[in-house]
């Protein structure tokens, strides 16, 4: 049985943070190899995604300032 995005992303989260580290840069470096257009049409489409889950009510925005605090917070600052 394959698992979900959601699956993934849910075990992803239970990690340390140096493997999330880890994972993000594992990521990040398997777009490389993507061309410039690819890399575009993705960003769109996650883009796109996000606005209607937004519109659709399944997630709530969360402003620039309150995702900062919160970083602080966590790191203790």
């Amino acid at each position: 049985m394959s698992r979900t995005l959601d699956q993934i992303t849910e075990e992803a989260l239970q990690l340390p943070a140096s493997s999330r580290a880890s994972l993000a840069d594992k990521l990040m470096e398997s777009f490389a190899s993507e061309t410039p257009d690819e890399i575009r049409r993705l960003w769109s489409a996650g883009a796109i995604r996000r606005r209607a889950e937004i519109r659709s009510g399944k997630v709530q925005p969360v402003s620039g300032e309150e995702v900062m605090d919160e970083a602080r917070r966590l790191v203790g600052r």
